[in-house]
């Protein structure tokens, strides 16, 4: 039986790196916001370790971005708007699978290859997740590590509040 990989080397170390990377910080990220209830580590260490694996894995989605870019991979991201109605069909078709036909053992509508892994309903998740969800994730954590050096964008947004705001939300509910 040939194995076929849907994600390549690269990106499957890139995801093992995220997933190690996002336990790590949330556990820091806890510790540092409710340290009366976490008592794993000292809250220096706790912001030391968060912040330095902030910047791994800000390092570590700019090779997932130049990895897709330079490959033109990224495709598989953006979902094809260019046939809405097509596009919104098949939506349909995946959402009526998960909340229906997955429990009754209807076929998935959607059979991922290395060049189309995603359905709809997945590519429009990631993309937001990917172009828009972590980006601000990041810049909101820069904002916190060095105010000062970001203080006339922090004071844009509406300060160092809002800034902790949107990350903590951000970390909650995505």
């Amino acid at each position: 039986m040939t194995r076929i990989y849907l994600h390549p080397l690269p990106i499957r170390i890139w995801h093992w790196v995220n997933a190690l990377g996002f336990v790590i910080l949330i556990v820091t990220g806890a510790q540092m916001r409710y340290p009366h209830y976490f008592q794993l580590m000292s809250f220096e260490w706790a912001v030391k370790i968060h912040s330095w694996l902030g910047f791994i894995l800000l390092a570590n989605y700019c090779i997932w971005l130049f990895y897709y870019l330079l490959t033109l991979k990224i495709k598989i991201y953006i979902p094809p708007l260019h046939h809405p109605v097509a596009f919104a069909k098949k939506a349909l078709r995946q959402a009526k699978f998960y909340g229906f036909g997955i429990m009754v053992g209807d076929e998935n509508p959607h059979h991922p290859m290395p060049d189309d892994k995603f359905n709809p309903m997945q590519q429009v998740s990631y993309l937001m997740i990917m172009a828009a969800l972590i980006p601000v994730q990041i810049i909101t954590g820069l904002f916190l590590w060095d105010p000062k050096l970001f203080g006339p964008a922090v004071n844009f947004i509406g300060g160092i509040q809002i800034a902790d705001m949107i990350h903590v939300f951000l970390w909650i509910f995505f």
